[in-house]
């Protein structure tokens, strides 16, 4: 495959450029085979790329944006008011086909207007959703939709969720069949509201699907299934609900270990285990939700992320350009999704 191209928000994200910069910097010299388009002020850019070799400076193209969408601004007002912002800029360069892909950390409402405004949804498909990978107990990932995009959704477009899970656990995760299951309060039939119920059906009814069933919630880390769907309303809180319980282990175990001589002591001589321990459930790492079901690939990062998180995102935006993850939604959805609905 040819170079790709990824384009960065650099002003957005709660922390702004410092933190942006570092992770593109970063990525920048990692990945010799990609091209870089920072968008953002570009007096902001420019100090930040000195360190950068020649050769790696020939990675990198800056777009000049005046304008930034803030972290608590209205979608719509960005949308209307906010022309030239990077924000917007990193999307229009995915809609040209000048960028493979592109990443933000910023409000996350503005950008998933502007993204389903500018770059519209995939034929068959109603509303794009936000994806991402978590980790489980048998060391694989499971995805998880939707995780914030839509807090309402039919049962239509729980199974479109679906469809798209499948294909992106199968594209990016290398699962031949992915094992795909819908959210519910129990895994009995009688279980569930109408609109759950309804969805079931759907999936049981599809063809070329892996569909297992209902899972709780206590099963998505249990490496039952390789995709589940749930709303955005249910899927943000349970994100955030394990990124707080990750960041609780992390802080008490670090706690814990210096208490007095001896856990200090026994600290050190499981660090090894540890330092495994830390890199299975630090939440740095499943950084970077795809906003899938789109003409084109738009990564969120969380917006309170380190330089290291925000890293992963771009990684995970390159991944998805490598394997042209919308090119495969598409096909599947002319052979599963149009048949059914």
């Amino acid at each position: 495959m040819s170079e790709l191209t990824i384009a960065l928000d650099i002003m957005g994200g709660d922390h702004g450029p410092p933190v942006i910069l570092s992770a593109a910097l970063k990525a920048i010299q990692k990945h010799p085979d990609t091209h870089f388009i920072l968008c953002g002020q570009r007096t902001v850019i420019e100090p930040a790329l000195l360190e950068l070799s020649d050769q790696q400076r020939t990675q990198v193209t800056i777009e000049h944006c005046d304008e930034v969408v803030e972290m608590g601004e209205a979608p719509t007002a960005a949308l209307r008011t906010k022309k030239f912002s990077s924000m917007r800029r990193i999307i229009e360069l995915v809609q040209s086909g000048e960028a493979d892909a592109c990443v933000s950390a910023g409000n996350t409402g503005a950008l998933l207007t502007l993204a389903f405004y500018i770059l519209k949804t995939l034929p068959g498909i109603d509303r794009p959703a936000l994806i991402s990978a978590m980790p489980t107990a048998e060391h694989h990932k499971v995805f998880l939709l939707d995780l914030g995009a839509n807090v309402n959704c039919t049962s239509e477009i729980l199974f479109q969720y679906g469809v798209m899970g499948s294909v992106l656990a199968q594209q990016v995760a290398g699962i031949d069949t992915p094992r795909v299951a819908l959210l519910n309060v129990g895994e009995e039939d009688i279980k569930g509201n109408a609109q759950v119920k309804y969805a079931d059906q759907l999936f049981r009814n599809a063809r070329g699907l892996n569909y297992i069933g209902y899972v709780e919630g206590d099963d998505i880390f249990a490496d039952v299934a390789d995709v589940v769907v749930t709303d955005g309303f249910t899927g943000n809180i349970a994100l955030k609900s394990t990124e707080g319980l990750a960041k609780l282990v992390i802080k008490e175990v670090k706690r814990q270990s210096q208490v007095n001589v001896f856990t200090r002591f026994m600290a050190r001589v499981a660090l090894p285990l540890l330092k495994t321990i830390y890199n299975r459930v630090n939440p740095d790492q499943y950084n970077g939700a795809s906003l899938i079901g789109l003409r084109g690939i738009v990564i969120k990062s969380h917006g309170n992320a380190s330089a290291d998180a925000f890293y992963y995102a771009i990684r995970q935006a390159r991944e998805e350009a490598r394997m042209r993850v919308p090119e495969k939604i598409r096909s599947k959805i002319e052979t599963v999704l149009l048949e059914q609905l």
